[in-house]
């Protein structure tokens, strides 16, 4: 009953043309039949006017919409008496217009639960007691509970000694994930079954899950430039039926021909197929982990000939790992590698954790510093028990270290140089990982036409081109500033183009490409906001599932648009001859309509994607030999 009110109150005309609809039901059944084709006919005129208003103001402004056939249609009916067609037209008018409505709330649905799920309040630690807060008050360094179930509110650190929480909203990985003191917590995570305290690191406003609202908001907003493309159907379109019923009329010499074929044209298939695919395709999007800021990014997403992609932290992991440790005399392995991590404790350098890891791993014991300082880029140097340990890149050892001397590297790793007490104590070798599925998706993105492919980074040629090989990738242009990327995009002939990356220094390119596509998992930075998709998972294959929703999404949209015009040509030819009376003709193309409209909710693709779950083999992960980067330290 709740819900039957809620839908008279969002459908107003709808709801009263449906109680027209009884009223004259009634009066034909109580013999008072001669009421109702004056109820009818008035409400109808009354319709008519009311979208005339609406469809002149359009004209002004210089939009020849397709609302001028279905007022047309409304007054031919009223006109031959056909009253009861009239009244139909007007259900499939209004009716359209809620199916429209209903269907995109019904294909939104999945961009709509980020924005209903996202933190209104906090429960902020004073003393000894919680308060609760709005969530756009908390600052980060405040300690904040979250209870069992509830979201975390905003971007911070553990303070418990442990927590299971539950990261799939954000990150798409379905099994609870075990955090420790000190580990990471994203809003928008889902807490277990036991209260936890955190420490914020982030305002809500720059916390990942709002960043995400944000995202989606945009998104849901946007209009696709093949929506437009089927409001120019609409003067060819009027043309025709209007031309069509014109000579059905002037043929037969009936006017009530010219009324028969109109009710047949009205236009709801194409006021409805594109929007209701475009937004459907969003939201599969959004299912599957990619944010699409709008309709027309899919669009070009289905026509996109080139990929570019950045090579650190997007074709690789972006996280260097150890791979040898060459000490000289008097130190061992492990000796060597427990000073560097000892130092690295103190750096914020990306290859420190990995040193810090590596030493773990092997149990060693990480020492305190007396004292530490680092250059950045360069290097840090570290007083660790009487020793200065000095560690980075060989230029910045050697001023520490005269004897210090180069190592042999391979292609695609780096060596971090050490010195202790002022001589050369070895070096470690690292290297990044290239990720197991980057070669997939780059087979993935050549079977959907994407052939050609490029690769931007600013490190070494002889980085990039071992990477380059590896995945077979044709064009390689190494040691880019974002200038350099900026301007390597639009020199590209094959367009569209779409642009992967994931660092702040991509953001100049991401927003040049046709659609730039950012690897936003690990938070939302200036990346995410000026590429036109952001994927949410740590996975690179969602650049080819980006490419192939938007061409699924395309193909049903125009497919729904030809479907409703072939069908209703198809039956206004009929119509022309005599053969489907008005009000049979009124009730055919509310069938037309709901068929253009289910046809268009196919871009949900709910079914083919859970297609691919059971049988993954088209989007199987090939694995690979890692052989990653060099340092820029």
């Amino acid at each position: 009953m709740a819900r039957g009110i809620r839908l008279v109150r969002r459908y107003p005309v709808v709801s009263l043309t449906l109680a027209i609809g009884l009223v004259g039901i009634v009066l034909a059944l109580s013999g008072q039949g001669r009421f109702v084709a004056w109820i009818f006919s008035g409400y109808a005129l009354a319709i008519a006017a009311w979208q005339a208003v609406g469809m002149v103001r359009d004209i002004l402004r210089g939009h020849w919409g397709l609302d001028i056939l279905a007022v047309t249609a409304i007054v031919a009916t009223v006109v031959v008496g056909e009253y009861v067609a009239a009244l139909i037209v007007v259900l499939m008018l209004t009716g359209g217009e809620a199916l429209e409505d209903y269907a995109n709330r019904r294909a939104k649905r999945e961009l709509d639960a980020l924005l209903t799920r996202a933190p209104q309040r906090a429960h902020r630690v004073v003393d000894d007691h919680f308060v609760d807060v709005p969530v756009d008050e908390v600052r980060p360094g405040e300690v904040l509970l979250v209870r069992p179930s509830e979201i975390v509110p905003v971007d911070g650190t553990l303070r418990s000694d442990e927590a299971t929480v539950d990261e799939s909203s954000i990150t798409g990985e379905s099994i609870p994930v075990e955090k420790h003191a000190g580990d990471e917590l994203l809003s928008g995570s889902v807490n277990g079954q036991a209260a936890i305290e955190i420490v914020a690191t982030a305002r809500a406003a720059d916390s990942q899950y709002q960043q995400i609202v944000a995202l989606v908001a945009e998104a849901a907003a946007s209009k696709a430039p093949v929506v437009r493309l089927a409001d120019r159907y609409a003067v060819p379109f009027t043309a025709f039926s209007l031309l069509l019923a014109g000579a059905a009329w002037w043929i037969s010499g009936d006017p009530v021909r010219f009324a028969e074929v109109l009710v047949l044209a009205t236009p709801c298939p194409l006021l409805i197929a594109a929007p209701v695919a475009f937004i459907g395709g969003m939201s599969r999007a959004a299912r599957n982990g990619v944010i699409v800021k709008g309709g027309g990014v899919l669009e070009q997403l289905a026509r996109v000939r080139t990929a570019v992609f950045d090579k650190t932290g997007t074709l690789t992991h972006g996280s260097p790992e150890l791979v040898a440790v060459r000490p000289e005399p008097p130190y061992g392995e492990d000796e060597l590698l427990g000073l560097v991590a000892s130092a690295e404790q103190y750096s914020s350098h990306v290859l420190a954790a990995s040193m810090i890891d590596a030493a773990t791993e092997r149990g060693i014991q990480l020492a305190e510093a007396a004292t530490a300082r680092e250059a950045a880029t360069n290097g840090v140097v570290a007083r660790i028990d009487g020793h200065e340990v000095v560690v980075g890149k060989f230029a910045f050892v050697a001023e520490h270290a005269p004897s210090a001397r180069r190592t042999d590297i391979a292609p695609g790793e780096l060596a971090v140089y050490v010195a202790v007490d002022g001589r050369h104590a070895g070096a470690l070798l690292a290297r990044d990982r290239l990720r197991g599925d980057a070669a997939a998706t780059l087979a993935r993105l050549d079977e959907l036409g994407v052939h050609h492919t490029m690769m931007l980074t600013g490190d070494a040629q002889a980085t990039a081109d071992h990477i380059a090989a590896e995945l077979g990738i044709e064009r390689v242009r190494a040691e880019c500033l974002p200038a350099d990327k900026v301007h390597e995009v639009a020199g590209i002939a094959e367009r569209p183009v779409i642009m992967v990356g994931d660092g702040v220094n991509d953001a100049p390119v991401l927003a040049a490409a046709d659609v730039g596509i950012a690897m936003g998992a690990r938070g939302a930075t200036a990346a995410s906001e000026s590429a036109g998709a952001v994927i949410l998972v740590d996975d690179i294959s969602r650049t080819a599932k980006a490419v192939e929703i938007g061409r699924d999404t395309v193909r049903i949209a125009l497919q729904s648009i030809w479907l409703g015009i072939v069908v209703s040509v198809a039956l206004m030819l009929v119509a022309a001859f005599g053969l489907i009376p008005a009000t049979a003709g009124a009730l055919l193309q509310e069938l037309v309509d709901l068929a253009t409209i289910l046809a268009a909710l196919r871009a949900i693709g709910g079914r083919r994607d859970a297609r691919a779950a059971v049988d993954p083999g088209r989007a199987e992960v090939a694995s690979g030999s890692a052989r990653p980067d060099t340092a820029r330290r």
